[in-house]
């Protein structure tokens, strides 16, 4: 059965290129009413401009859908209200939020400016954060909402001179675990993509001859990555899910715990630093949902070793 936007409405944060206007073409396609919001700025954040976004209405508008622009930052709270107060009045709902803007300002940590630290947690985290808190009331009143975050694979694995962002796209799952919780009842969904994509973001991020950057750009192009974000943001999505995407490829991402050792109530360092191995061989690790499950692991893993 093919999955269907019909009479849903959408916001996706930096949409004017890459995976945000790919995300929303692709809504648009199957039926979405579409804000496109972006603040059309340069790579690290600055400048602004309503090019993008404004081009990116004008294509779905081409294939027969309905977009409006907005030029907010995802990170002045001011302009985040404003975003979604021109939602709602345009289209009386909100059902899908796709939290995808972002900024870089790559540099080795010992190097780093905390300022630059800070601007690139209060885009792609608190940009985040400021929208969903903002959508939040509604889709609660509304029992449904499907919310995405995106992390990416610095988030999950790390990356050479991308602390800052690799610290704000890992954030952004924890956040999701335990928003997931907060919005069962209310039936909302919220899950994370994991993007590999060639984007204005990533392309200097690993610089390769022209004809191999040609290459990689039509491997990995962005629109390869939206099936899986789009389906993360359907009605049937799971909740709690990472999903990582690209080139024609889906896998699930999740942290997860080894079995573990009971070591006693007085276990020592050197216990530690001589059960070490064992401690972190990751045979028959388990994903863990929430902390209780970690709770009720750790219980049985005692008793079990107590005879309690």
């Amino acid at each position: 059965m093919a999955i269907d936007f019909t009479d849903k409405v959408a916001i996706v944060t930096g949409a004017g290129g890459g995976l945000g206007r790919a995300h929303a073409l692709e809504l648009a396609r199957r039926g979405a009413k579409l804000v496109i919001n972006d603040l059309g700025a340069a790579m690290d954040g600055s400048g602004g401009s309503s090019e993008s976004a404004d081009a990116v209405v004008a294509e779905i508008e081409a294939m027969g859908g309905t977009a409006i622009a907005n030029g907010a930052s995802v990170s002045d709270a001011d302009g985040v209200a404003g975003l979604v107060a021109q939602t709602m009045d345009a289209f009386g709902r909100i059902d899908v939020l796709i939290n995808n803007a972002g900024i870089l300002r790559d540099k080795s940590f010992g190097k780093m400016d905390l300022a630059d630290f800070r601007a690139v947690l209060d885009v792609h985290l608190m940009g985040s954060v400021m929208c969903t808190h903002a959508v939040w009331p509604i889709m609660k009143q509304q029992q449904y909402g499907r919310l995405l975050m995106t992390t990416s694979v610095t988030g999950l694995y790390g990356n050479f001179g991308q602390t800052n962002y690799g610290a704000a796209k890992a954030a952004l799952y924890g956040f999701m675990h335990s928003l997931k919780m907060e919005g069962a009842k209310d039936n909302i969904r919220v899950n994370t993509l994991a993007p590999i994509a060639w984007t204005r973001m990533t392309a200097g991020l690993n610089p390769v001859p022209e004809d191999q950057a040609k290459e990689i750009a039509a491997r990995i192009a962005p629109e390869k990555a939206t099936p899986a974000a789009v389906f993360l943001v359907s009605e049937d999505a799971p909740t709690g899910i990472i999903l990582s995407a690209g080139g024609g490829t889906v896998a699930r991402a999740a942290m997860m715990e080894s079995p573990g050792l009971y070591l006693g109530d007085d276990m020592t360092v050197e216990d530690v630093a001589a059960n070490y191995e064992q401690i972190a061989n990751m045979d028959g690790a388990v994903v863990l949902n929430h902390n209780g499950e970690q709770a009720q692991k750790n219980a049985e893993l005692t008793a079990k070793a107590t005879g309690g």
